[in-house]
C-alpha cells in the first residue's frame, strides 16, 4: 500500500519516507542537478526566469460560472 503524504509539510527537514518515496526520481534527478550545475550557472538560470517572469503579460484567470 502506498502511502500518501504531503511532502512539502512532512520532509521539511527531510524525506521521511527514503526509499519508498514517491518522488525518488525527482529528488535523485535535483541532487545530480545540484552536484552537476556551478553555481554561478544555477544564478544565471535564476535571472533569465525571473527576466521572462517580469516580461510577459499578465494572465488573467476568470471564475467558472456558478
Amino acid at each position: 500500500m502506498e502511502q500518501k503524504i504531503d511532502c512539502a509539510q512532512a520532509c521539511i527537514n527531510g524525506c521521511v519516507l527514503g526509499d519508498k518515496c514517491p518522488n525518488i526520481e525527482f529528488r535523485e534527478a535535483a541532487t545530480k542537478f545540484i552536484e552537476d550545475t556551478p553555481l554561478d550557472k544555477m544564478l544565471e538560470l535564476a535571472e533569465e526566469r525571473l527576466r521572462k517572469k517580469v516580461t510577459e503579460p499578465p494572465k488573467w484567470v476568470f471564475p467558472e460560472d456558478p
